[in-house]
Order: C-alpha cells, then sequence, then structure tokens
C-alpha cells in the first residue's frame, strides 16, 4: 500500500500535462501512485496518460465514458486509491521540487493528522511568481489542532489541491465532490470542520498555474449559478451534525462575501443574468441568516446594490484624488530647491544618515553613526527613513525623518553631511558646500554602474544613466582595498575622490567577539556553524536558483554541526524561503538567518563560510575563518552578470562545483587544512586592506571633522598584484 494515492482529473490539458505528471513522477519521495482520470478529453489527453502508464507503473489511468466534470472526475478515482493520504492535482499544475518528501515528512513528524494544509505559490504565464497571501497561518504552530481551535485556517483560499487527507478519514464521513462550478466549497469547509487533526506546512509544496485563457471560473457563463447550490450543501451538512452548529455565523458571512465577489468580477457572469443572481444570492443569504446576523448590502433591491457601488466608486475616486494629491505634494517636496531654501545657511553640524533605500539602521552607516556619536556628539545625526514602520523599529533616541516629508526636505536643503550606501533620491539637489559620503556596500565581484551597460539582462529595469546623474553628487568614495578603487572609479566615471578608509560595518568583525547571535537560535556553544550565504542570479525571473540540497548537506555535516542559511536580502520577502527553507528552520534542521537585519551578527557567529559569489565574503575574511566558494554555475553567472575577478582562480578558499564535492570537503576536512590557510591569506592581503577595525572613526575624523588621521594600521601583508578580470573587460 503506497503512502500517497494522488488523483489527477484531466481534461483538455495536453499542453501541461507532461510537466504535471513529470513534476509528480521526478519526485525524490517514490512511495506513491497516481490515479489519472480522463474525462473523456477531446484532445490528446488520453494518449499521453496511457503512454506514461505503460512506462510506469505507479501510474494508472481511468477513462470515463462520458465527459463527467472535474469534481465527479476525482470522486471516480477516489474508489481505485489505496493510499494512506489522498492528494488532489488538478493537470495543469505541478508539483514543487521535493514536496512529496516533505509533506510525508510533516505528516510522520505531526502523527498522521485527517488533513495536512500545506503552502502554494501562483505561477503566471508570464513568468512571475507569489507566494500564497496568508502564508503566514501556516507557520503559526508546530502541533496538531482542529478548525474550532483555530478558525482562521478557513480564511485560506477554499481549495482541494493544497491538503493532504487521511484516506481513512475521508472514507469513514463519505466526503464527495458535488457537480458544477465551485466544487472545492462544500468538500473545504465540511472536511476542515470535521477534522479531528489538522497540521499545516510552511512550505510551497505546489505550483497553481495561472492560465492566461482557460481557467473555467474566469468564463463568463450562467455556471456561476452553481455557487448557490454548493453553499446549500455546505449548510445542509452543518444541519445534520449538531456538534456544527456554531460555524453557521461564519458561513454565513463567507457565502456572502463569496458571493458578491462573483459578481464583482465582470467577466464572471452575462450582464443580463447580474440582477437575477444577486436576488437569488439575497433570497440565499436571508434564508440561511442567523439570529441578530445583519443583511448588509444583500437586504436591498439589486438597484440600491448598484448605487451603493457606485457610492464605493465615487469614494474610491475620491481616494485616488486624495492620493493624487498626495503625490503632487510629495512632488513639490521634492521640487528643486527655492531661492530660499538655496540661499540658507548649511548647518555643519546636521548629518543625515540613509541605508539600503531608508530601512534603517543598516551597514556602513549605522557604523559611523554610531562612531559619530561617541566620538562628535557635537554632530546632529539624523536618519531618513521610507515609512512609518521602519521608524517604529528605530531605538527610541535616534532621531529621524520620513522620506518626502516637509521636514525632510527641510533638512536636505540645511544639512551639511550626506552619508549613504545607495543613492539619494534622484530630486535631492545638492548644494554648494554639502559633503556626500557614498559608503557602497561591500568589496564588488560582480559588474555594477557603467559597467552593467554591455549586461541588458543584469540591468532590467535599471536606469544606468539616471544613477550615474546622482552618483555625481558624491564627494568622497570609501574603499576597503585598492580594486574596490579601481571598481569604482570605472563603474562610476564621477568626480568623486575616494577615501582609502576600509569598511567601517566592518570594525565589529575585526573587534570580534560574540554577537548572541548563538544564543538567540539556541545553537549549542560548543557546535561548528556552517553559514551559507548564496547571492541571487539574474539569470532566472525572480533571482532564486536553488543551488544545494540543504537538507541532505546539513545531514552530511553530522553531529555537532549547526547549518545556518542566510539567502540575499531581495529574496527575503519572496517565495525563495517557502520552497522549504522556512520548513527546514521549522524543524531544526537549519536556522534560517535570512531576516536577521545585521549581517555581521551572523558573520561572527560562524566557523566557516560556504558561498558562491557573494560580497560577503570580502567581510568574512576580516575574521581569518575558512571560506568555502561553491561556483557551480561560474560560466553561466559571468555571462549574464560579469565579474571583476574570477573568483575561482584567485579564491578565498577551496572551491567546489558541485554538492558531492562540497559533501566531500566537509567530511574529509579539508575545509579548514593548510591549503585553506594559504589561500585565505592572500586572499585577506589583497581585500581587507584597510580593514583595521578603525574605519568608522577615520570616516567620522576626517570627512566629517575635518581632522588629519593616520592611514590604516595594515594590519595584513602588502598585497601583491592579483589576477582579475578588470584588464579584459
Amino acid at each position: 500500500m503506497p503512502r500517497f494515492s494522488l488523483i489527477v482529473p484531466c481534461y483538455r490539458v495536453q499542453g501541461f500535462l507532461r510537466e504535471c505528471l513529470d513534476s509528480v513522477l521526478e519526485q525524490s519521495f517514490d512511495d506513491i501512485e497516481v490515479i489519472a482520470v480522463d474525462d473523456r478529453s477531446p484532445d490528446g489527453s488520453a494518449a499521453i496518460l496511457d503512454e506514461y502508464a505503460a512506462r510506469d507503473p505507479r501510474v494508472r489511468v481511468l477513462h470515463l465514458p462520458e465527459n463527467a466534470g472535474l469534481g465527479r472526475a476525482r470522486n471516480a478515482g477516489l474508489p481505485h486509491a489505496t493510499g494512506d493520504f489522498l492528494l488532489f492535482l488538478d493537470s495543469d499544475d505541478t508539483l514543487a521540487p521535493g514536496a512529496l518528501r516533505a509533506i510525508a515528512d510533516r505528516l510522520a513528524e505531526s502523527g498522521d493528522p485527517d488533513v495536512l494544509v500545506f503552502d502554494y505559490a501562483r505561477t503566471y504565464w508570464w513568468g512571475g511568481t507569489r507566494r500564497n497571501a496568508r502564508a503566514e497561518l501556516l507557520s503559526a504552530t508546530d502541533g496538531v489542532f482542529t478548525a474550532t481551535e483555530r478558525p482562521e485556517i478557513l480564511d485560506l483560499l477554499m481549495v482541494v489541491w493544497n491538503k493532504a487527507y487521511r484516506r481513512e478519514f475521508v472514507a469513514e464521513h463519505g466526503f464527495l465532490f458535488p457537480p458544477g462550478y465551485y466544487e472545492d466549497t462544500p468538500w473545504t469547509f465540511p472536511v476542515l470542520m470535521t477534522a479531528g487533526t489538522i497540521a499545516t506546512l510552511d512550505r510551497i509544496c505546489l505550483n497553481y498555474r495561472q492560465r492566461r485563457q482557460g481557467n473555467i471560473l474566469s468564463t463568463t457563463s450562467r455556471k456561476h449559478f452553481d455557487v448557490h447550490d454548493q453553499y446549500r450543501r455546505v449548510f445542509g451538512y452543518v444541519d445534520s451534525r449538531p456538534e456544527l452548529a456554531g460555524w453557521r455565523p461564519y458561513l454565513h458571512r463567507k457565502m456572502g462575501e463569496h458571493c458578491l465577489d462573483i459578481l464583482a468580477k465582470p467577466d464572471r457572469l452575462p450582464p443580463a443574468a447580474r440582477g437575477e443572481f444577486f436576488r437569488r444570492t439575497a433570497e440565499l443569504y436571508r434564508e440561511y441568516r442567523p439570529a441578530g446576523a445583519d443583511l448588509g448590502v444583500l437586504g436591498g433591491s439589486y438597484a440600491s446594490y448598484l448605487l451603493r457601488r457606485q457610492a464605493g466608486r465615487i469614494g474610491r475616486e475620491g481616494g485616488r484624488q486624495a492620493l493624487r494629491a498626495g503625490r503632487a505634494a510629495g512632488a513639490r517636496a521634492r521640487r528643486p530647491l527655492t531661492w530660499a531654501d538655496g540661499n540658507r545657511a548649511l548647518d555643519e553640524r546636521l548629518v543625515l544618515y540613509s541605508a539600503s533605500s531608508h530601512q534603517g539602521l543598516l551597514g556602513d552607516p549605522a557604523a559611523v553613526y554610531r562612531k559619530a556619536r561617541q566620538i562628535a556628539p557635537e554632530l546632529r545625526g539624523v536618519w531618513v527613513v521610507r515609512d512609518p514602520e521602519v521608524a517604529a523599529a528605530l531605538p527610541a533616541d535616534v532621531e529621524h525623518v520620513l522620506l518626502d516629508s516637509p521636514e525632510y526636505r527641510r533638512l536636505t536643503a540645511r544639512a551639511k553631511f550626506f552619508v549613504n550606501d545607495v543613492n539619494w533620491p534622484g530630486a535631492l539637489v545638492k548644494r554648494p558646500g554639502s559633503v556626500h559620503v557614498h559608503t557602497h556596500r561591500g568589496t564588488p565581484l560582480k559588474y555594477l554602474g557603467a559597467d552593467l551597460l554591455d549586461k541588458p539582462g543584469a540591468r532590467l529595469g535599471l536606469d544606468v544613466p539616471q544613477m550615474l546623474r546622482r552618483a555625481d553628487r558624491w564627494d568622497h568614495s570609501l574603499v576597503a582595498n585598492r580594486h574596490s578603487e579601481l571598481v569604482w572609479e570605472r563603474a562610476y566615471p564621477c568626480h568623486f575622490a575616494s577615501a582609502r578608509t576600509g569598511s567601517p560595518r566592518n570594525d565589529v568583525l575585526v573587534a570580534g567577539g560574540d554577537s548572541g547571535f548563538r544564543a538567540r537560535y539556541g545553537i549549542p556553544a560548543d557546535h561548528t556553524v556552517v553559514l551559507y550565504a548564496p547571492t541571487r542570479r539574474d539569470y532566472v525571473r525572480g533571482g532564486h536558483v536553488e543551488r544545494i540540497d540543504l537538507a541532505r548537506f546539513a545531514a552530511g555535516l553530522g553531529a555537532g554541526h549547526t547549518l545556518v542559511v542566510r539567502l540575499h536580502p531581495a529574496l527575503a520577502a519572496g517565495p525563495a524561503r517557502g520552497a522549504g527553507l522556512a520548513e527546514l528552520h521549522r524543524r531544526r534542521i537549519v536556522v534560517d538567518a535570512t531576516g536577521e537585519p545585521h549581517t555581521e551578527q551572523v558573520l561572527l557567529a560562524a566557523d566557516v563560510l560556504v558561498t558562491d559569489y557573494s560580497s560577503v565574503m570580502f567581510d568574512y575574511a576580516n575574521l581569518d575563518r575558512p571560506i568555502v566558494v561553491h561556483a557551480d554555475d561560474w560560466a553561466t553567472y559571468t555571462a549574464s552578470r560579469g565579474a571583476y575577478l574570477d573568483i575561482t582562480a584567485d579564491a578565498p578558499g577551496h572551491v567546489t562545483r558541485s554538492q558531492e564535492e562540497l559533501a566531500r570537503l566537509f567530511a574529509s576536512g579539508g575545509w579548514c587544512d593548510e591549503e585553506s590557510a594559504r589561500l585565505r591569506a592572500g586572499f585577506r592581503a589583497r581585500f581587507c586592506e584597510f580593514d583595521d577595525g578603525r574605519a568608522a572613526e577615520r570616516v567620522v575624523r576626517t570627512l566629517l571633522l575635518g581632522e588629519p588621521m593616520p592611514a590604516a594600521a595594515g594590519r595584513v601583508p602588502e598585497p601583491a598584484p592579483g589576477p582579475d578580470l578588470l584588464a579584459s573587460t
């Protein structure tokens, strides 16, 4: 008896069916059976199913004598299922790699609950991907629960395919799909309300294809009236089970919201049927109305509903007008300086700071700010932040101003100093006498600035000429090494002076010490912490590519090791973490440090860094700890993005080009051998040249206070010229 029975109904999906079946049959977890139901499809779907069944004994095909519709096609597959758990997969969707293994592991961990709810992502025909907007509901608990205990679980999209169902539970209660549109509704509500145990899996297991055309729920048809019968079935189920009576107010509200949502979509109902749909919805709403429930808009006529909708449009238009007015006010705030603005005396003590596009107290600007407060308290430091949420996260004693606010405009007209690691907004006018200090965001490996002009894929959405006009405002460009100095002067052909200060954010790495990261995440003090920090890719939409199997890598490290993963910040809010990292973190297989705002705290906790082409390697080298470069797609990466040096030839440690090589390196202990130390020494000599622990002080004293200060102490040997790609690009 297999662990999973996957029921796949098929109708007019010949263009997507192979991808769907391959996504199932190529899973690493193979204790499955696939019951493919040919719903009398008029295209080539039946032949494709027979082809797969002929070559894979796990596939069984049912050919229905006539078209039954999606729900009844699923029902046809149910009697043939023998697995412990049922999964329903629409034949134009796909399972994510590793999904079945993750589902199997979570089921075993949670004691085989009646229902397991997992995450999904919408994948669009134009290539975009968007994670389920309510994904946070799946990470709220590790244990099992009932819908009564966590009713918010019913707020997820009412679909059948984001769940695994214990087959005996389904058989015991006789759950079946009704005919018609919206057949998932009278299945999902009863199943979740009845389940004695529900578990969740915070991992994207299914890719929900958003077809440009062909989605039956997006077609204009009277079949959308089926939704009324589906809710009658839901209420009929509740009425037959007195213990579920408490759900009636919730279901009544959801029914009204669902029906009005259908009515609000212009492509669902024929125009002549819209009034009838409203009236039948109102009748249903009154029929199942709980005592004391407000009928709201459904308590009146269709004409009054239209009037209220029109009023709502007027209200929304008023909101849009207010928004346009706000934008106009913002534009006025960003207009060129007036005569009065331009003739005010600069405030010689005012320093404006910003980091990571106004995201808070971060990076090099934060290090400069803290040092200025310590050794130059006469300077007034003000942070520019993008929104109230960022402002609320700042320490109480940090002065700040919101971007584009009147106060922002006033301060930018008066400030003597501007410290930032990315460019200031384009409308900011640099006054004569003001000083712009650009800190950058680490030592460059990949192409930046003007060098991206020859890399159209990497500069997608980036206006290079505009970026260079903003860089024309720089007075000082901080560098941690002579490599950076050469790159910045080439990539940003502007009139600034290079300041050999070192990277202020690296001062804490030079000093060393305990960042508290291990304690916060419960990592034992005697564990070897392996930090994996990959960068994003420009050659794929979204930027994320799974380069290694994290669970397998973590398992291979063995006892006494903890694998910490930190994705590129640009991937923190996207689907990359939902593709498995969040679930591995919950199961304590790895530690997900992607959300940590301060990279240096993560670096201090690591005993070894594994990265590909992230500039974090240059920062980490200050700790003089082993570094491994995992370069399995170096040729592709450099072709799409470009690089200033061949990191595989001038590496800070050993280079691996496959997961097997990486695993062998750690199993043998070679990651910290003498060769690793020799390579690291040369790398540090070249790229940690000016990082001596006093970079922030050097910036404050020389660039903000105008004091003389000795050059960097040179704590690493004088670097020999290293091979790079600057001369050949």
